[in-house]
């Protein structure tokens, strides 16, 4: 599982999750005129809360991360584990609510005192926790601030000094090796060992039949798309990573990140070879 790939909206999901967990061992009633000193039953006490809304909400949370973090999504009937978890995580906010209304489970009367009881701060926490959890799920396709990067891709390395050594990155290709555009051409050596100075070259693309896996880096934040032609991005390449590029169809590449995943890069504008 590749951390680099949660999104904010992953963390919302997360921070849900452990508020619901903290609210679990709350309260789930208070009743007016009780002692302080009686001990109110908490979530885990309830079998419809417990199953309901705790544990219904730490597993639509963990099936979540999960998928966001796996390189190739998972399907079971035909949903992936995402939709799975954001659809656990609306039905717990849905009990939850519930349960809010109700926390007794009917009981009108609780202990001759006449009134019914009220929900509890840990009942209270719980609904907030699945409501977040519910809406940080669901929205974090639509909301481009959500579909941020959780864990922030390190800054490019600052350029070295003269005669030094650069910094090496993930598959960086050697140490010294000057980056070039992609598709432009190397320089030659000249007679006698000394490098000559590369001949000034229009950049053409390579032809797919001659095509050699290269590394390369892209210089903004860019999409990676899944090989079978899906609209949602698989993976986000960041700047100042090197990428292996395994293939080229027409104007993409075919790219693979740190991870082991495979993905279509559609935008090769700036890109730096290594």
């Amino acid at each position: 599982m590749n951390i680099r790939s949660l999104t904010r909206g992953d963390g919302v999901v997360i921070g849900a999750a452990v508020l619901l967990f903290i609210a679990s061992f709350f309260d789930l009633y208070s009743i007016d005129g009780v002692p302080d000193s009686v001990d109110m039953p908490n979530l885990w006490e309830s079998g419809p809360v417990l199953m309901g809304v705790v544990l219904a909400g730490i597993i639509g949370a963990v099936l979540v991360v999960v998928a966001r973090g796996l390189p190739q999504p998972k399907k079971v009937a035909g949903l992936d584990l995402g939709q799975f978890g954001a659809a656990f995580a609306i039905f717990a906010a849905w009990s939850a609510l519930g349960n809010v209304f109700d926390p007794a489970g009917g009981t009108d009367n609780f202990g001759g005192s006449g009134d019914g009881p009220d929900a509890g701060t840990g009942l209270i926490l719980a609904l907030v926790a699945t409501l977040v959890m519910a809406v940080g799920a669901l929205a974090t396709p639509l909301v481009p601030a959500l579909r941020a990067a959780l864990v922030p891709a390190p800054r490019p390395a600052a350029p070295q000094p003269y005669g030094a050594q650069p910094q090496g990155g993930y598959g960086y290709p050697g140490a010294g090796a000057p980056q070039q555009p992609y598709g432009a051409q190397p320089g030659q050596p000249s007679f006698g060992g000394q490098p000559q100075a590369p001949q000034p070259q229009q950049a053409q693309a390579q032809p797919a039949g001659d095509f050699s896996p290269f590394w390369f880096a892209v210089p903004v934040p860019r999409p990676l798309f899944a090989e079978d032609g899906s609209p949602t991005p698989i993976a986000e390449l960041a700047p100042g990573t090197w990428y292996l590029a395994v293939e080229q169809r027409g104007a993409n590449l075919v790219a693979q990140t740190q991870d082991g995943r495979r993905g279509v890069l559609q935008d090769t504008s700036g890109i730096q070879r290594g």
